[in-house]
């Protein structure tokens, strides 16, 4: 019988992380597929007004009409398949996560361009929002 009740209290906080998380994952889903289709209006809803994003060349986009045009742009002039994949979502509190994933495109010609992207998402009426992003590409060599 014991054995039975530590087992319950030992898998009870795993369920209850990973239903919390779910949300978030979905989240980035939905980016990387709006990205891939280059869907604007998915943006617009997953996006907040004052969104800003850091991409790996150093260049700021700040609210949404940038963040969206050069999300759009980057996507034209940059082909191939984006994979983001989620490792690691940290609450901050129960309206605030930072999720790190490592981002990938995979180019045409065969090359994978890896990096690592950082999400701030905020809780918006009831619905998880990207608030910020930052791409990182890791320095190969010293």
């Amino acid at each position: 019988m014991y054995t039975s009740i530590i087992i319950l209290f030992l898998t009870l906080p795993i369920q209850a992380q990973t239903s919390q998380e779910k949300p978030l994952y979905d989240l980035i889903a939905a980016y990387a597929q709006a990205r891939e289709s280059k869907d604007s209006v998915v943006l617009g809803n997953i996006l907040t007004e004052d969104i800003d994003q850091l991409i790996s060349t150093g260049e700021w986009r700040r609210g949404l009409k940038t963040a969206q045009k050069g999300m759009l742009r980057s996507s034209n002039a940059n082909p191939g398949d984006r994979v983001l994949k989620v490792e690691q979502v940290r609450f901050l509190n129960n309206s605030t996560a930072i999720i790190d994933a490592r981002y990938e495109i995979r180019n045409p010609d065969g090359n994978v361009r890896k990096m690592w992207s950082t999400f701030v998402a905020i809780l918006e009426e009831d619905t998880w929002k990207i608030s910020a992003i930052r791409n990182m590409l890791p320095r190969t060599g010293n």
